[in-house]
């Protein structure tokens, strides 16, 4: 009987609706307590207790993954980023790794397009004003009048771009791999240097994977290269950012705001600076949230999981018809 470590934080809440056809296969599951990830240290301890693991950010590290070999076959990832698994290590010691590309592109592009408008229109800070007694009249800009730069121009870079070309916003865009020309020429995309994106864009989106040439990459050099009127949007992956370097920007007022759902550290602590700015929007790590989306996810997971211990997946569409409710 395959044992199954199921960290997804996403999908524990709805673990009892697919707990059926899990145990149709005859997986016996381990469910630890989860917030955002289980750690390096908090994995250890189910070392060499599980076969498979359908699992979120978890810090899959060479340590851990050594010490899970050889019983563990695969990992499954829950949505897309893969960067909290060591993929040398797992391929050294024979361990699949699976993810679910392109899972959450529509919700992520639209949350993107959110924050732009939240910005450009000041929507949040005229309610706050409404409701705190004052008639202020807070100006604002059409996003016909507004340049984006989109750092990281692959599947949601280009959900965003679309959905910003139908505003009439001119776009900037930059990427470490060439881009297809039908793709930059049908959008009117204009590609360029990083450094002339940041110095153009009212709006800088990142979209880029996290690698390691994009740890890090809007630092303290960097945001000195935008303008006073910019506002950074993330909805990748928080370590893009030298988050310390952003509050020091923020709070000298060399940007003009922020957008993140994202962190170097998750959840955001609660003495973080962020917490009590007036310039910054923040969500935790919900750029993604989408039902729709979401349930492709749930069941490519688990076709993912049975792939990896070389179980058929052939009849899983009729067992999830079966089993789910």
């Amino acid at each position: 009987m395959p044992v199954i470590l199921f960290t997804a934080p996403y999908m524990i809440p709805v673990l009892d609706r697919f707990r059926p056809l899990l145990e149709s296969y005859q997986f016996d599951l381990i469910v630890p307590p989860v917030t955002e990830r289980l750690e390096e240290k908090e994995l250890l301890p189910y070392a060499g207790k599980f076969d498979g693991t359908i699992c979120g950010d978890d810090r899959y590290t060479a340590r851990v993954l050594e010490a899970c070999a050889p019983r563990l076959k695969v990992i499954s990832k829950w949505g897309s980023g893969v960067d909290s698994i060591d993929h040398q290590a797992a391929a050294r010691f024979g361990v699949q790794v699976y993810r679910t590309p392109n899972a959450f592109t529509l919700p992520v592009a639209d949350t993107v397009l959110g924050y732009i408008l939240a910005f450009a229109r000041q929507q949040p800070w005229m309610d706050r004003a409404m409701k705190a007694g004052k008639w202020v009249k807070i100006p604002g800009r059409s996003l016909s009048e507004c340049t984006l730069g989109v750092v990281g121009v692959g599947n949601t870079g280009k959900a965003v771009i679309r959905r910003a070309r139908a505003f009439g916003m001119r776009i900037l865009g930059n990427d470490i791999i060439e881009i297809a020309p039908d793709f930059v020429a049908e959008n009117h995309v204009e590609m360029t240097t990083l450094k002339d994106l940041l110095q153009q864009a009212d709006f800088v989106s990142l979209n880029c994977d996290l690698n390691p040439t994009s740890i890090h990459l809007i630092n303290r050099e960097t945001l000195a290269m935008m303008k006073p009127t910019a506002v950074l949007i993330n909805t990748a992956r928080g370590p893009i950012i030298e988050e310390a370097a952003l509050i020091q920007a923020l709070q000298s007022g060399q940007i003009a705001g922020a957008a993140l759902d994202v962190f170097e550290v998750e959840p955001l602590p609660l003495d973080s600076p962020l917490l009590r700015m007036d310039n910054v929007m923040l969500a935790p790590h919900n750029a993604n949230s989408s039902p729709s989306a979401w349930e492709r996810v749930h069941r490519n997971t688990i076709r993912n999981l049975l792939d990896g211990l070389g179980i058929s997946s052939r009849d899983l569409d009729e067992r999830i018809n079966l089993y789910l409710k």
